[in-house]
């Protein structure tokens, strides 16, 4: 098995697809915040790729943390993007969903991984 194989991966890079869609390159007015949302959202899927190649318990949970509050930093700029500027309430419900989603599939493979 790969990490690529893994649903909460996939799922992560399909949010990434649609941030990019929305405030990627010069697609978004405020470059320093689309440029934020974007690695905020990039970081969650490389912290499940680096938490998959890692060996320790320890080392695994912490990178699904950093992948899980990566989730809770997209989240609240979407709720900026959605109450500052023109992210409809259709996308943000969207995104915001799958974010979420992805949070909760975190913590459950965070629950699975006992402490050192």
């Amino acid at each position: 098995m790969k990490f690529e194989d893994l649903r909460v991966w996939q799922t992560s890079y399909e949010l990434y697809k649609k941030i990019n869609d929305i405030f990627g390159k010069n697609n978004y007015k405020n470059y320093f915040f689309g440029d934020q949302i974007l690695r905020a959202t990039l970081s969650i899927s490389n912290n499940i790729a680096e938490w998959f190649e890692r060996e320790t318990n320890n080392e695994l949970r912490r990178f699904l943390y950093i992948s899980k509050w990566s989730c809770g930093e997209v989240r609240s700029m979407l709720s900026i993007a959605k109450n500052s500027w023109d992210l409809d309430d259709i996308e943000f419900e969207e995104l915001y969903s799958i974010c979420t989603h992805i949070s909760v599939m975190l913590q459950k493979y965070i629950n699975t991984i006992k402490p050192n």
